[in-house]
């Protein structure tokens, strides 16, 4: 594990800067997305003089999701950087332990919060709005809307959108998730870039007729799981979460109807508290339907346009992906800081500090559909005494220097200290 360092390396310190003028001052950067990391890499390309617009699909900022967490030095160093580490402890789930259960309810196994849940763990929602708020002032968002093409020559890149009008940036930056539109646009179709993992998984909201208390149970049979969860907010309100192994599933994923009836389909006769979560799902108008897989690219840059985040090297559960795109951020605005906006050099070191710590992320998603649903009943027992041996106290800390060697294996260059002037104003 590489440690991380304040330490400006030598080949950053010597790069010329003239605190007068940020070093990005008239570029104009477009973000495709504003879920996390987009607005991450909003704050830095402010910070550094970039003139930043931020488009989401979306038509406003998007409340609640799942629960994110933060794990180690390189993590914590990013938040207290970006001055919001206060704002997302005040705003953690607290979550405590969580429980494997069989059909009768009875508790098998108990994980300690700190294997499930970080150092610290908030709602991705929650974590999105502090950004949003933290950036406003300085970066255009425009809520929405989203890029309808990009044409690329030497100097600039073309974007014309489904409702405003076209725009001409200087670079654009595709944070817009596992299923990147962007990606799509300049890397080509998204069944060359993302690999499945063979699972898929459900969440929606129900209510907790188990009155859990910022705690979670789950029930697993072969091949299929049930984790009920409340991570605190509405105590009259929990998560549901579905996971089951298949084969690749032709589907719609915007057409929830079909999502309802293949889940009803595949965990049918399920035990425990299987049959009120299948009733409850009757009315749920948030249902997240998704497979479980991670995004794999050749290359995180397409001439101006550049990946960050999940569209480039995330998972969909497991693999640190939001640690890793608030990381990836601070490199990428990082490296075109000291760059001076060269986006071929700039772009070119972003790969090569991010490459091996995003895989070394992505790596850690592997044992998330076996972790939830092994194959087989005795697969089943095995999960659970190897959890019941890693509960342990001792095991404990164990375990967490193994996923902090994942979370830590980066070194940050101290690019804020070089690189950080201010704008003198605020745009409107």
């Amino acid at each position: 594990m590489t440690k991380n360092s304040n330490t400006i390396p030598p080949d950053v310190s010597r790069l010329p800067h003239s605190p007068a003028r940020p070093p990005l001052a008239g570029l104009r950067v477009l973000v495709s997305g504003a879920s996390v990391a987009g607005p991450a890499v909003a704050f830095w390309l402010d910070r550094y003089g970039a003139e930043v617009t931020v488009v989401e699909k979306a038509p406003e900022l998007r409340p609640g999701g799942f629960a994110v967490d933060f794990r180690g030095a390189v993590h914590a160093e990013v938040l207290r950087a970006m001055d919001i580490a206060d704002d997302v402890a005040a705003r953690q789930t607290h979550m405590g332990a969580q429980s494997v259960v069989d059909a009768a309810d009875r508790v098998l196994v108990e994980l300690p919060a700190s294997m499930l849940s970080g150092d610290v763990e908030i709602h991705r929602g929650d974590l999105a709005e502090i950004m949003y708020e933290r950036t406003r002032s300085g970066v255009r968002y425009v809520f929405g809307d989203s890029i309808a093409s990009l044409r690329q020559d030497d100097d600039g890149v073309d974007v014309s959108f489904e409702r405003a009008a076209p725009q001409r940036y200087d670079l654009v930056v595709g944070a817009d998730g596992l299923h990147s539109h962007t990606r799509a646009l300049v890397f080509g179709p998204e069944e060359c870039h993302v690999r499945f993992g063979g699972y898929y998984f459900a969440a929606f909201g129900l209510p907790n007729h188990l009155g859990l208390d910022r705690t979670a149970r789950m029930y697993t049979e072969p091949g299929r799981t049930v984790l009920l969860s409340h991570y605190g907010g509405d105590p009259a309100r929990a998560l549901a979460s579905l996971v089951f192994a298949s084969d690749p599933l032709s589907h719609d994923r915007r057409d929830v109807a079909a999502h309802k009836r293949l889940l009803r389909e595949r965990f049918a006769g399920g035990g425990w508290h299987t049959a009120y979560v299948l009733d409850a799902l009757d009315d749920a108008d948030d249902l997240y339907f998704d497979a479980l897989a991670r995004s794999e690219v050749d290359g995180l840059a397409r001439g101006r346009v550049v990946l960050l985040g999940d569209a480039g090297y995330g998972a969909t559960m497991g693999g640190m992906g939001t640690g890793c795109a608030l990381v990836g951020a601070y490199v990428l605005a990082g490296e075109l800081a000291a760059a001076r906006g060269a986006h071929r050099a700039a772009f070119a070191a972003y790969e090569a500090e991010m490459t091996a710590f995003a895989r070394g992320c992505q790596k850690t998603a592997a044992n998330v559909g076996p972790f939830f649903a092994p194959a087989t009943q005795a697969a089943i027992r095995r999960r659970d005494r190897t959890y019941r041996v890693l509960g342990a106290r001792v095991m404990t800390r164990v375990f967490r220097r193994i996923t902090l060697h994942a979370a830590q294996n980066i070194r940050l260059k101290d690019y804020p200290r070089c690189y950080g002037a201010r704008r003198d104003t605020t745009r409107e």
